[in-house]
């Protein structure tokens, strides 16, 4: 008697059902790992949210569309870190219901399914995705031009235009890397017959209209700032190392993918059993139009994004991993024929679970058992919360105001920032990079400057006692990590600039 698991019948049966509780059960694990072990934010987190408070155009760190979005959702959950963390899933969650819409419409439901489990699979994917900014607010947006892109081309619907147009735009106001996104999309539809045609009317000029207009603003302020640069040329001597940097970056996305290769590996027939009846998941067949889809959204945007960043010697692939490798997963359930047969279930079944669960479990280990090893500290150990009621209180209780604008270490800055009032971020190292504030006007309001304390005493570091002449240094604070292990308590040396007349 052939067993058949009830996740392939949910599969056959139920695809919508499946794909939201596999997404929502990720979602919600990508939830309580930051809320149980996160005592401050990840990475840039903090200074993305310095950055969003201000509500500026457009800032070095690029379009200010996913600082807005922070800044609002952390002010809707009450200054808590929740509001961001839960946006951070929506995205995630808009993400991969949105691929399966494009999914369905190419291969049916039941192999969209099994897209989106190996989508789910690609370590960009699978990692923590907490950390909201660009990176993460670019991947709905693209899968939403990429669903209405098809929609369009071919399928015809000319209704879907204007959404295609507000995609776009939003796409510009998220990421520097949506101008080609963009261009490989009009790539592509120039390319083929159905999509000129679908070119071929008033639609696009209205679109484009739709576009400038949401475009402007930041287009506008790239203008006056003078800041678009474009990156040097590398000399003839450097491009065999860039090169060799091309090929890392286009393996980094091979290896990113590689739990796919497994999957794929242990399901083919070279481990079936003598007489194993697999089930089989059906679908209709795939037109060529929608194979060449799938196909070059799969390759061209990781093999451009490398090269681009190769070329020009950028730490990561342009774009973003989850930008580029979004469509492997459709792509290898395409090349999978129009019979999928699934054997070793169980065997399957561990190795997805194993892919999405692990990272949890690493985060877990870092941040309970990294402390112990003495070999660095946890950045997301550090108790932000107490860190910013601290100093906000103790300007309050100095001056009788609420801190204005803090300064010093950025990154101890940044947690600062997060305290009740939301004082300005001032990066007094660079200054040029925060803009509302000033060396003068700091002096003028008063705040507070901080840095890591080396002594007892508090001593600032030379460069800040440079830029904060006559800084009288109060005694340093000492904060307790998540785990202290064997790392010693975050010291933190601080000072107040009083205000004018105070």
């Amino acid at each position: 008697m052939r067993f058949t698991s009830l996740t392939i019948e949910l599969i056959r049966a139920r695809p919508r059902l499946m794909v939201w509780i596999v997404v929502l059960l990720q979602a919600v694990l990508w939830l309580i790992v930051p809320l149980m072990l996160y005592r401050s934010p990840p990475d840039n987190l903090a200074i993305a949210l310095a950055f969003g408070r201000e509500y500026q155009v457009g800032t070095d760190l690029g379009p200010p569309l996913a600082f807005w979005l922070a800044d609002i959702a952390f002010r809707a959950a009450g200054n808590h870190m929740f509001g961001v963390y839960v946006l951070a899933q929506l995205c995630a969650v808009a993400t991969f219901w949105t691929l399966y819409q494009l999914a369905r419409a190419m291969v049916g439901g039941q192999q969209a399914v099994l897209a989106i489990l190996l989508t789910m699979t690609i370590t960009v994917f699978s990692w923590p995705g907490v950390e909201f900014g660009p990176l993460v607010l670019a991947r709905p947006l693209w899968a939403l031009l990429l669903l209405h892109s098809w929609q369009l081309i071919g399928q015809h619907r000319r209704n879907v235009w204007f959404a295609w147009s507000i995609e776009a735009g939003l796409l510009l106001l998220t990421t520097s890397a949506a101008i080609g996104l963009l261009i490989l999309v009009a790539g592509f539809a120039v390319s083929t017959e159905q999509g000129r045609r679908t070119l071929k009317s008033f639609d696009p000029l209205f679109a484009l209209s739709v576009i400038v207009v949401l475009a402007l603003p930041y287009l506008i302020w790239l203008i006056r700032a003078d800041i678009v640069v474009l990156p040097h040329w590398p000399v003839l001597a450097d491009l065999g190392a860039r090169t060799m940097h091309w090929g890392m970056l286009l393996g980094g996305l091979f290896l990113a993918m590689s739990v796919i290769a497994i999957l794929v590996v242990l399901n083919t027939g070279w481990f079936a059993r003598e007489g194993e009846d697999a089930p089989i998941i059906y679908r209709p067949p795939v037109d060529l139009l929608a194979r060449n889809f799938v196909y070059f959204f799969a390759v061209a945007p990781g093999l451009a994004g490398s090269l681009i960043s190769g070329f020009f010697g950028l730490d990561r692939v342009a774009g973003g991993a989850g930008i580029v490798l979004l469509m492997s997963g459709l792509a290898v359930i395409v090349a999978a024929g129009d019979l999928v047969a699934l054997r070793h279930q169980r065997l399957l079944r561990s190795v997805w679970a194993a892919a999405i669960v692990i990272p949890a479990l690493v985060v877990f280990a870092s941040s309970i058992f990294l402390p112990w090893t003495g070999g660095g500290e946890a950045a997301t150990s550090a108790p932000a919360t107490a860190i910013a009621r601290f100093f906000g209180d103790s300007f309050e209780r100095r001056t009788n105001l609420r801190l204005p604008a803090v300064a010093g270490d950025a990154q101890l800055a940044s947690l600062v920032s997060l305290a009740r009032g939301r004082p300005h971020l001032y990066l007094d190292a660079t200054p040029e990079r925060t803009p509302w504030m000033s060396s003068e006007k700091f002096n003028q309001g008063g705040g507070v400057v901080v840095w890591r304390a080396s002594d007892t005493a508090g001593t600032p570091p030379p460069d800040i006692a440079r830029r904060f002449p006559g800084l009288v240094p109060e005694v340093p604070r000492a904060f307790d990590w998540l785990v202290d292990g064997r790392q010693p308590l975050l010291r933190v040396g601080w000072a107040i600039v009083r205000p004018k007349g105070k």
